[in-house]
């Protein structure tokens, strides 16, 4: 266990308290309901633990980029009858704003043990910007400050890290999960450790893999960005999804992997189609025959048994990205098969996993074994940034001084 340098809600003394918990609730909507209640699952426990303990819960989050105006669509209205709906036997109160005179009246009025949810943070532009006068209005609000948004952690926004300057401040039980598991993962991993670094472009990952090659033993490149990689090294790529002007940039990230050791590993064979759709015909091809015409869309089966050999050697693995176009049937048999074989690692106890960011979830979901990993992260950015080695504003708002 990594030695926590933040307070763990679980020893404060909350009850008759006003307790303010930032959460981030954006979850998927449809027509005013809530299609996937994951995000709002995944902060029960904390809020769980605060209305047992008879704490007066005030619930903050941002929803969608209503820049700092009242959007009505973007109302966290129907995110408050959702958690109410998971919450049985507790009273879960929307309040129609998140700072002001009318706020600060209902909730003083609250009970000990009960919820008010509060309106979306982002219809004032004041949290994004962390205004001052934004950030004293929130914190007239409370007693104490809850983090429980780690993926919302690399935004210096006022419910973020201004209010944590003015509250006494906690990390949540998903928050401290959170770092807990990347700060395992990255900085204290069982050896050897590896990450699968794919999706699309280089261009978006260029700090995250100049940061992951200086620490770990191998770095497994895919998607499209692995064409970037094999552009550099004269192999030609056809009509793949391919950074021409990041050739020189590429060959600086394997430079830099051979200076400390860590291996890079890219497709020795791919999946070769010459249309981008469902079910559209396709090749395997070895490297120097891609043809002219071709889109590579996913690694070949020499590739995936390769990379399932790599995966017993190894004892902690970070995944963030596809191998390939996992969306289109049938351009996801390689992330897939190594994602089932990851995760039957993990059930075995010979290998750590920790993943993280949208389409990471999504390709694991599609592989039927998003609860097979150690560790899923729910943050999109958040996570990438933790992979660039940065400091998160949401986590450095929480260390104990």
């Amino acid at each position: 266990m990594i030695e926590p340098e933040f307070r763990s809600i679980d020893e404060a003394e909350v009850k008759g308290k006003r307790v303010v918990v930032r959460v981030d609730l954006n979850v998927p909507m449809h027509d005013g309901v809530v299609t996937d209640a994951t995000r709002i699952e995944r902060a029960l426990p904390t809020i769980r633990l605060l209305v047992s303990r008879g704490a007066k819960v005030i619930i903050l989050s941002h929803f969608g980029r209503p820049k700092g105006q009242r959007v009505p669509e973007l109302s966290m209205a129907p995110v408050a009858r959702k958690m109410g709906d998971l919450l049985p036997g507790v009273t879960v109160q929307f309040v129609d704003d998140c700072i002001g005179p009318d706020v600060e009246k209902a909730v003083n009025a609250l009970g000990d043990g009960e919820v008010a949810f509060l309106e979306n943070l982002r219809f004032h532009a004041g949290e994004e910007a962390n205004d001052p006068e934004f950030v004293k209005g929130l914190s007239l609000l409370g007693d104490i400050y809850v983090n429980d948004a780690f993926s919302a952690a690399h935004r210096a926004h006022a419910s973020i890290s201004g209010i944590a300057e003015v509250l006494p401040p906690y990390a949540g039980f998903l928050m401290a999960a959170e770092m807990e598991a990347l700060t395992r993962a990255l900085e204290h991993p069982e050896r050897p450790v590896a990450a699968v670094v794919g999706g699309a472009k280089v261009s978006t990952k260029i700090s995250v893999l100049m940061n992951l090659v200086k620490k770990l033993d191998c770095v497994i490149i895919g998607g499209g960005m692995a064409n970037t990689f094999l552009h550099a090294q004269g192999v030609a790529v056809g009509k793949s999804l391919c950074e021409p002007d990041l050739a020189d940039t590429a060959l600086e990230i394997l430079q830099a992997a051979q200076e400390s050791d860590c291996d890079i590993l890219l497709p020795s064979d791919v999946v070769v189609a010459k249309e981008f759709k469902e079910g559209a015909p396709n090749e395997i091809c070895a490297l120097d025959q891609v043809p002219a015409d071709g889109m590579i869309l996913d690694v070949g089966p020499e590739t995936m048994q390769a990379l399932k050999e790599r995966l017993t050697t190894c004892k902690t693995l970070l995944w963030n990205g596809p191998l390939g176009a996992f969306e289109i049937e049938p351009f996801g048999e390689g992330t897939f098969v190594l994602a089932r074989d990851a995760a039957k690692l993990t059930k075995e106890g010979a290998l750590i996993t920790v993943a993280g960011g949208g389409d990471t979830v999504s390709a694991l979901n599609a592989a039927g074994v998003a609860d097979d990993f150690t560790y899923l992260s729910t943050a999109g950015g958040a996570f990438l940034e933790w992979l660039e080695g940065k400091t998160l504003p949401g986590v450095a708002a929480l260390s104990v001084k």
